[in-house]
């Protein structure tokens, strides 16, 4: 194995195994198409809503990161591959605090710089080992789905509406985690693990995230008077 962003990351998922070769992971590889056309509908599906698009687009990188990490196995695309899953996370609250709570882009930001500080310490009150290990940082996003989701269902219309929508994400959130986990577990039976359905199942997740937040679209506010 090389040293630096070039080493391989071998033993991760089932379907590759420690066979470092690009095509070791063929249907995880393939399966982050999801995440393109997720990502390419919501481009066409809410044109010109700019918090969607800039969603839109995190989701297309997610899928070529993905792509990438299960093709090259590397140091550097396992870079190319969480970073714009973590990105799409803190885009997706600070767009949630302004257009479902209404706070401005000061108090959004802070809020959001909170919550990724409160998810970065989510993974380590969790088991390192285990069916735990898979869940790594994803379990501060379900927590902060459930949280947002939850803080809706408490304010008035149409904030329950929106609130019992999160909720059923973050179900299908938690659904497509619990494929993660058990990557390995079914590796015996299923060679291909259950990787892939993570896939498939993460990018109707955000697909659906995309189109809730494109439903509230954001305020406008009139323009001054002219002086």
């Amino acid at each position: 194995m090389s040293d630096g962003a070039g080493a391989k990351v071998l033993g991760v998922y089932c379907e590759r195994g420690f066979d470092p070769t690009f095509w070791a992971e063929p249907v995880n590889a393939v399966t982050n198409a999801a995440f393109i056309m997720a990502g390419a509908v919501a481009l066409v599906r809410w044109r010109g809503d700019r918090a969607v698009e800039l969603l839109a687009a995190t989701t297309l990188a997610i899928g070529v990161g993905s792509f990438l990490f299960h093709t090259f196995a590397t140091r550097w695309a396992l870079l190319a591959d969480v970073i714009p899953i973590q990105a799409f996370i803190a885009l997706y609250f600070f767009f949630a605090m302004r257009r479902f709570f209404g706070l401005g882009p000061l108090a959004a930001i802070c809020a959001t710089g909170l919550f990724m500080a409160a998810a970065a310490t989510a993974p380590s009150l969790l088991p390192r080992d285990g069916l735990w290990r898979g869940l790594g940082g994803y379990v501060g996003g379900l927590l902060g789905l459930l949280g947002v989701g939850a803080a809706l269902l408490a304010r008035p219309a149409p904030g329950p509406s929106d609130g019992r929508a999160l909720m059923a994400v973050a179900a299908l959130f938690a659904m497509s985690l619990t494929f993660r986990t058990l990557d390995g577990v079914v590796c015996e039976a299923a060679p291909t693990g259950a990787h892939p359905l993570w896939h498939i199942l993460n990018a109707a997740v955000l697909f659906t995230l995309m189109a809730i937040l494109g439903r509230r679209p954001p305020r406008i506010r009139p323009n001054p008077p002219l002086q």
